[in-house]
């Protein structure tokens, strides 16, 4: 199915964000929201993006003027009566997005896709509670849209076939690189990153070294920014939330650091309230090194050492149990992570680089630093079964991927 036209819910940012996609791929679209207030701030988002393009010199204000024309704010789903796609992007309550989608299948055709831009909400769960299961699907954009060119497609339990087709295509005609996604908690991305983030709270708590020297080591590995800067750029809450998920569903391999609940307990959530594991504000008081000391008083764990491999290979370990449980192959693994996070291309990806260090290499760290530090650096199952086998990445001409001599 061709998608002619479409309809976005949420005029947020991520909303306005995902619908400016859209009218640059040159398709019309609806944005809605609860009031026109709302709607117009949308409206402006998408106006203030595309007049950044024109004063950087990469369009015309005609072809600007051309773009905006293709939108239109609306605050009634009667205006969704003929769209082929409505993409959700309002907040992350799932009875408010069930919500949603009751209120949108009284006013849409039985062939409208509904997609669902949560990320880490359960597309199943969300599909069930409408009359159309088939044609629902998890669509998830990245921050910023307008920029970033990944989107995951998930398909639900009773997503079929054509619908993940038809969203694949989709995704492709704006511009963007899909990946297509088995459902899991966290889908791919989340997952891989979370740990990543987790590692370096615990190295911040444990004062393994100075928060300023965990992002420097970073961004030394060619990574964008560092982890805890990312967070306070994310927002702690929202990791708060999304560790909780996911220790939800994969136990205490996800077991997050103390430091986060203190400092969501203290409503320090990072750039947007002004402090997070950073200061932004000067009518902030910087708390980081009173919550260090409270989480060590309790957890009696100082000083452990620190190294870049802490943070990364959690990343590659949770990427192998990816592929044991065919979340996404080792190839869209590599594309996500590069084109999600960042990932530096110079090391081709998260499992290229594992290949390229060895996998032995890899599966003997995760040993030491699980008998150091528990059970999340528990190797998982396929890097030990690929270790014994010989699949020891570039070196043995087999890994995560095959190489020629």
């Amino acid at each position: 199915m061709y998608i002619y036209k479409a309809g976005v819910v949420g005029a947020g940012t991520m909303g306005a964000e995902i619908a400016q996609v859209i009218t640059y791929a040159g398709l019309p679209v609806f944005l809605k929201d609860i009031s026109e207030e709302l709607v117009q701030k949308g409206l402006e988002r998408i106006r203030n993006i595309y007049k950044r393009r024109v004063d950087k010199g990469k369009m015309t204000a005609e072809e600007m003027a051309s773009k905006l024309s293709l939108v239109t704010g609306t605050t009634r789903y009667e205006d969704f009566k003929d769209v082929d796609i409505v993409i959700e992007a309002v907040p992350e309550k799932m009875e408010l997005k069930k919500q949603v989608f009751g209120e949108l299948e009284r006013c849409v055709s039985e062939g409208t896709i509904f997609a669902s831009n949560t990320s880490a909400l359960s597309i199943s769960e969300m599909a069930a509670a409408t009359r159309r299961p088939e044609k629902f699907i998890g669509m998830h954009f990245f921050y910023p849209a307008s920029v970033m060119k990944l989107i995951e497609v998930i398909p639900g339990l009773a997503t079929s076939p054509e619908t993940a087709d038809d969203v694949m295509s989709f995704s492709e005609s704006l511009r963007k690189i899909p990946v297509r996604v088995n459902e899991c908690a966290g889908f791919l991305v989340n997952r891989l990153l979370l740990p990543y983030l987790n590692e370096a709270a615990y190295c911040l708590q444990e004062e393994s070294a100075p928060r300023e020297a965990i992002d420097a080591a970073a961004r030394d590995f060619g990574l964008p920014m560092g982890p805890l800067t990312l967070v306070d750029q994310l927002g702690i809450d929202i990791c708060c939330d999304a560790t909780k998920v996911l220790l939800d569903s994969f136990g205490n391999r996800m077991k997050p650091a103390g430091i986060w609940d203190l400092l969501y307990n203290r409503k320090y959530f990072g750039v947007k309230t002004g402090a997070g594991i950073y200061s932004y504000s000067a009518d902030k008081k910087d708390i980081l090194p009173e919550l260090i000391r409270d989480v060590q008083a309790r957890t009696k764990r100082k000083g452990a050492p620190f190294s870049a491999e802490r943070l990364i290979f959690p990343m590659i370990n949770e990427a192998a149990y990816c592929l044991e449980e065919q979340v996404a192959k080792a190839q869209d693994i590599d594309i996500a992570m590069l084109a999600g996070i960042g990932f530096p291309q110079s090391k081709g990806g998260l499992l290229k680089y594992a290949d390229e260090i060895g996998l032995d290499h890899i599966l003997e760290t995760l040993q030491k630093l699980r008998l150091e530090h528990g059970e999340r650096f528990w190797p998982s199952p396929r890097l030990k079964r690929m270790v014994g086998a010989k699949f020891l990445g570039k070196k043995s001409g087999r890994g995560f991927f095959e190489y020629t001599a």
